[in-house]
């Protein structure tokens, strides 16, 4: 699972304590009851343009990764302008922390859907992905008309050993944060490490495995359990027919959607996945067969990313180096770099290859398409999972896949650095900057730009 954003502990404890305080410091009976009533609850004064101007500033200056970037939501949102209530912006971090996708882009939208349903849910996603498109698509011109410059080659020759330093570094991350003592997912990710490592390949099955394989060690369907079952009935008394009948359900066992919450999450999905078909379809229609494949990996790679956004990177790696021959090794880490150093999601790396592999459609299909499932991935459970957040099997499908998205990281690392690390001053540049990484909590852009120096100087 993903780390709480800076933040979480101060601001629970300081809300928890203003809540106890009085009536006078605690939501009205009229507000209580709408948040009762409303599984999802709704945004408050701050009208979705102010939202969009809000996250078009966001995507332009939010550096410092995901964590960061919620972090500065929750202050500017809920803290200073009181525009999203704080249970609700909770709930949008829970939902990020489970649906695959990344954290920041997941919240934001979340937000949006509050204001306006899946339009506002666009319109905050289109506002917040913006910025670091417009310039991820302006340094893949000049590195498309640049590259074969010397000083150009240079300072991604310093560039992509030190990227391997930041991978490696948010694998381990990762698989701490999510697996910590347990030795079940310590072992998944070794599996999927192991066999991402030799392999060379990265197998999206396994992932889907592994979270099946956590639902029937942790939380078993009634039939595999049903030995364990009987011998709990046995040690509990049972209810009586007079109790049964007088409470048939726990409280709150059966959820409350508002029609206007289901609809709008289904005029999402539906919207989406008919915008998907016809993108394809003009696609097809039109030859464009480089692009239709563009579409279809995006599609996938998004639907799988679990864990950070780095959690990309395998995923990445096997469709456009290894299947498809869009990229070589290099010039893939080149895309990662472009990722890590703007303000944006990491995922914002498909504008970079899909520009290299067919110019500014191939930008366009690419960045479309791996941020689809996201999109889908709040509007349409949105509603469902704010009720059923604390289901056992889904966060037992959850810790499993994201501990294998942590391994098959791992695995990754191993394969791009044996590619990239291929003299000593790569070597150099490469355990000088996981020291730096180790020891110094610097952000990845200014650690990126100064392997850039490095390349220029070494090369």
């Amino acid at each position: 699972m993903r780390p709480r954003y800076p933040g979480w502990t101060t601001w629970r404890r300081r809300s928890d304590t203003q809540q106890s305080a009085g009536p006078e410091q605690s939501a009205g009976p009229e507000q209580s009851a709408s948040l009762e009533h409303d599984p999802v609850g709704h945004a408050s004064s701050g009208g979705l343009r102010r939202l969009v101007r809000y996250f078009l500033i966001l995507g332009a200056t939010g550096f410092g990764g995901p964590i960061a970037t919620v972090g500065y939501m929750q202050r500017d949102l809920v803290e200073s302008r009181g525009w999203i209530d704080r249970d609700e912006f909770l709930n949008g971090v829970a939902l990020g922390q489970t649906m695959p996708g990344p954290l920041a882009a997941q919240v934001t939208m979340w937000v949006g859907f509050l204001q306006r349903r899946a339009l506002g849910a666009l319109a905050t996603s289109v506002a917040f992905i913006a910025p670091s498109f417009l310039f991820v698509l302006g340094v893949a011109v000049l590195y498309a008309h640049f590259s074969g410059l010397a000083v150009v080659q240079a300072v991604f020759y310093g560039v992509a050993p030190g990227v391997m330093a930041i991978i490696a570094i948010a694998a381990y991350k990762l698989a701490k944060l999510t697996n910590r003592r347990d030795w079940r997912l310590w072992a998944i990710s070794a599996v999927l490490a192991v066999v991402t490592a030799v392999t060379g390949a990265e197998i999206a099955v396994l992932f889907i495995a592994a979270g099946v394989l956590m639902i029937l060690i942790d939380a078993p369907p009634a039939r595999l359990a049903s030995l364990q079952s009987r011998r709990r009935r046995r040690a509990v008394p049972q209810p009586t027919l007079t109790t049964a009948r007088a409470e048939p359900f726990p409280a709150n066992s059966v959820p409350h959607r508002p029609r206007r919450v289901v609809l709008g999450g289904m005029v999402g999905g539906v919207g989406a996945l008919a915008g998907t078909g016809v993108l394809l379809a003009l696609l097809v229609l039109t030859g464009a067969g480089t692009l239709v494949a563009l579409a279809l990996f995006f599609l996938k790679t998004g639907a799988f990313t679990f864990g950070s956004g780095l959690a990309i990177v395998p995923f990445l790696r096997e469709g456009v180096v290894t299947t498809h021959h869009w990229l070589d090794p290099r010039q893939f880490l080149d895309a990662v770099a472009m990722g890590l150093i703007t303000p944006g999601p990491v995922v914002i790396t498909a504008t970079f290859i899909g520009y290299l592999t067919a110019g500014l459609p191939g930008a366009l299909v690419a960045t479309v398409a791996i941020f689809i499932p996201i999109y889908l991935g709040v509007v349409l459970p949105g509603p469902w999972f704010v009720r059923h957040k604390d289901n056992p099997r889904v966060k037992a499908f959850v810790k499993g896949a994201t501990a294998a998205a942590a391994g098959a990281l791992t695995g990754a690392t191993v394969v791009l650095t044996r590619q990239v690390v291929i003299d000593w001053r790569t070597l150099l540049i490469a355990i000088v900057t996981l020291g730096v990484l180790l020891r110094f909590k610097v952000k990845e852009p200014y650690v990126v730009l100064a392997c850039a120096a490095a390349g220029l100087l070494l090369h």
